[in-house]
């Protein structure tokens, strides 16, 4: 998700957040359709993953001190995420923060409040 709707605008999630698009599927295992009030107890959200952010900034070392004439790092080096675009994430509810944007409605959730992920063609 780049470059949603707005020409020239860029949605860029920070540091070792996702953006998820919340699934509305409000069905019980038998086929079901539940009103919206009654998942509302449950602590679990899910939806589609359409961004992420680079990860968790790792700090640049300063140069050893054998080697003085070495210069930092001054690179931006991150801890990759384990979240992928197009994974379906299961998250805890409470840490997810809605936003809307365009018309659409998000939510901005950490990776640490990710419990599982589906992936195509993972094994």
């Amino acid at each position: 998700m780049n470059e949603p709707r707005g020409i020239g605008k860029k949605i860029v999630v920070i540091g070792d957040r996702v953006l998820v698009k919340p699934s509305e599927d409000r069905r019980t295992h038998s086929g079901l359709f539940l009103p919206v009030g009654v998942h509302e107890s449950d602590g679990v959200r899910s939806g589609l993953v359409v961004a992420r952010g680079p990860g968790v900034p790792i700090p640049s070392q300063a140069p050893d001190e054998d080697e003085p004439w070495k210069e930092p790092r001054r690179d931006g080096r991150y801890l990759p995420m384990q979240v992928e675009v197009g994974d379906f994430a299961l998250f805890f509810k409470k840490a997810a923060v809605e936003v809307r944007y365009e018309g659409e409605t998000y939510l901005v959730v950490p990776q640490s409040a990710v419990l599982v992920v589906f992936r195509e063609g993972a094994e």
